[in-house]
């Protein structure tokens, strides 16, 4: 790695262990302030580290400044010095502060930093933007392209996140046996969001944006290193992100459009990831449960199978009938009825589509497009027309717009 490119990569990598260490240490109500000393830290290394050379332990570098800057914040006798003064009784500790950056703490940290931010009190929205800026180091100008949004919106937002972190006493800490399902149920809701605005993201004009996915992916394996919440959940949920993850790379055309699923090149598909995702569907399946998450990955294991396999698509369409229980959302139903088409055939499958009746839902139009196509081009110029009114992003637009040029040629 070269020197001008370690300071971003240790910004990925330390500021989320460094802001939950420091906030754990004196309560989340000066999170603000941990946020700000870790920032200061890294100024300091982006006016040092160039002319005085980078030094031989990054990180530990970065800690041992925190530190320092903790110190001085606490003798300057500001608004964290009362909190502190109690926490640690004589001024003339300061110079014995220890704050622990072990291993163990600071995977500790983390995890009960995931949790607070994903306390139910808190809007989903406002649980993803707290995620991705204080567990994924994202700066307010990426978090707001993310949302299609501004830097102030995102900045009153995650104002009144934190305030609402104060003002429902929220602590930094594992909840009980009797909160633990619950509260983790919200917190692998909020990881599965994240990584779905990498997979294909509806709120910006960069369709696929892998940083957010490998977010996911790193919080994921946070909950997974806690004997707390490795689970059944928790194992299926990694198992259909690292299925997913395996085809990111196939995904987008040299252009930047969205290749769909049949013209994908396969040799581009992360093996890799592929054997990832069958071991964690493994691992889940030791639970005696089944989550939507299972089903999901399950579903996404079979997409990994050659089209040769005979039990391909009907073991999906089984697959998403079983889903629809539990989960009748219109891309469950959008995406059996695409499975229903390759079992059934493409006459069947646009009346089950038009059985969802969803006027308002682009993806609804274009898999009615997508359904037209082999037999029907007027039908398919008409619906992809449709699915141009109701999209959400510039690059959709674009990509609806090459198809029905490509058709009317």
């Amino acid at each position: 790695m070269n020197d001008s490119d370690i300071i971003p990569h240790l910004f990925k990598t330390e500021y989320s262990k460094m802001v939950s260490v420091l906030a754990k240490s004196f309560g989340l109500e000066y999170i603000e302030t941990a946020e700000d000393i870790v920032s200061e830290t890294f100024l300091l290394a982006l006016d040092s580290w160039p002319y005085n050379g980078v030094p031989q332990n990054p990180a530990a570098w970065l800690y041992t400044v925190a530190k320092n800057k903790l110190k001085n914040h606490l003798s300057r006798g500001n608004t964290f010095n009362k909190i502190a003064s109690a926490q640690l009784i004589h001024k003339d500790q300061f110079s014995e502060i220890n704050i622990d950056f072990s291993d163990k703490n600071v995977s500790d940290s983390q995890l009960q930093m995931l949790f607070a931010v994903c306390h139910p009190s808190i809007s989903t929205e406002a649980q993803i933007c707290l995620a991705l800026r204080i567990l994924c180091g994202l700066g307010l100008n990426e978090i707001a392209d993310a949302f299609l949004s501004n830097k102030e919106t995102i900045h009153k937002r995650l104002q009144r996140a934190k305030e609402k972190l104060y003002s429902e006493k929220i602590k930094m800490e594992m909840p009980d046996d009797t909160q633990i399902t619950q509260r983790l149920s919200t917190v692998l809701q909020t990881i599965y969001l994240l990584f779905n605005e990498g997979y294909y993201s509806e709120s910006n004009n960069s369709i696929v944006r892998k940083e957010f996915c490998v977010e996911a992916l790193n919080l994921g394996y946070l909950l997974l290193a806690d004997p707390l919440t490795n689970n059944h959940a928790t194992n299926a949920l990694l198992s259909l992100m690292c299925f997913h993850a395996s085809r990111l790379d196939a995904r987008l055309s040299a252009n930047g459009t969205i290749v769909l699923y049949d013209d994908q090149d396969r040799s581009l598909w992360d093996t890799a990831f592929i054997e990832k995702g069958f071991y964690y569907l493994q691992q889940s399946s030791k639970w005696e449960i089944t989550s939507s998450y299972y089903i999901e990955a399950s579903v996404a294991y079979w997409h990994t199978v050659d089209n040769s396999n005979p039990n391909k698509w009907p073991s999906i369409l089984k697959l998403y009938d079983i889903l629809l229980l539990t989960n009748n959302s219109p891309v469950v139903a959008l995406n059996r009825v695409w499975a229903f088409s390759k079992v059934h055939g493409n006459v069947s499958a646009i009346e089950e589509a038009q059985k969802l009746d969803l006027r308002t839902n682009h993806f609804y139009f274009i898999l009615l497009a997508a359904l037209y196509k082999p037999t029907d081009v007027s039908k398919t110029i008409e619906y992809l027309t449709r699915a141009l009114r109701f999209s959400k992003t510039e690059t959709e637009k674009e990509m609806i717009r090459q198809q029905i040029s490509k058709l009317n040629q």
